[in-house]
């Protein structure tokens, strides 16, 4: 991808991955820009969202992020808080964040997905207005389903480890699978 291709990208919208019903409706912070010239979610080579996706249980292999459709044979999909794509999450303002989980809440409410996965604990803290939001399961429903702010997969996050946030989105495997959620837990 050339640079003049992905400075054309910005604030494309892309397609939502999504059908009613849904186990877990997974949400990004907002596309990248790589992910807007594609047309595919997480596509950018350093997003660990993946492998995280495989290594956690919810898929039997590594999608491709071209593959993403083959999600809503495993009850899953991906949509995001905010749609426009950016070069980076910290250039969407806190009404921005805002607005995007009052959409959110009638997206959520209309596909009635069981879990709504957020995968960036600061986005989900922004846009619910949950400042004391951490890592795990949340007190709160966002249009009718549980919710689990999950570690962001983006390259950027260092603080986790693609082993550290497989183990985290297999806690939410196991809530999903299980029913009962486990309150306790790293944060």
């Amino acid at each position: 991808m050339t640079p003049e291709e992905l400075q054309a990208a910005r604030d494309r919208v892309v397609p939502d991955v999504v059908a009613g019903g849904l186990r877990v409706l997974f949400c990004g912070i907002n596309p990248s820009l790589m992910t807007a010239v594609t047309g595919h979610h997480f596509a950018h080579p350093g997003n660990r969202f993946w492998p995280v996706l495989h290594r956690s249980g919810f898929t039997p292999r590594q999608l491709k992020p071209s593959e993403q459709s083959q999600l809503l044979e495993y009850g899953l999909g991906i949509t995001n808080v905010v749609a426009r794509a950016t070069a980076r999450a910290d250039e969407l303002g806190p009404e921005e964040f805002r607005e995007g989980g009052r959409l959110l809440s009638a997206k959520v409410e209309e596909l009635r997905p069981v879990w709504l996965a957020v995968v960036g604990v600061t986005a989900y803290r922004t846009a619910f207005g949950e400042r004391g939001a951490r890592i795990g399961p949340q007190e709160p429903t966002v249009g009718g389903a549980r919710v689990w702010a999950l570690p962001n997969p983006s390259g950027l996050n260092a603080h986790w480890t693609v082993s550290t946030m497989a183990e985290e989105y297999a806690r939410l495997l196991a809530a999903v699978s299980e029913g009962p959620v486990d309150r306790t837990g790293p944060s």
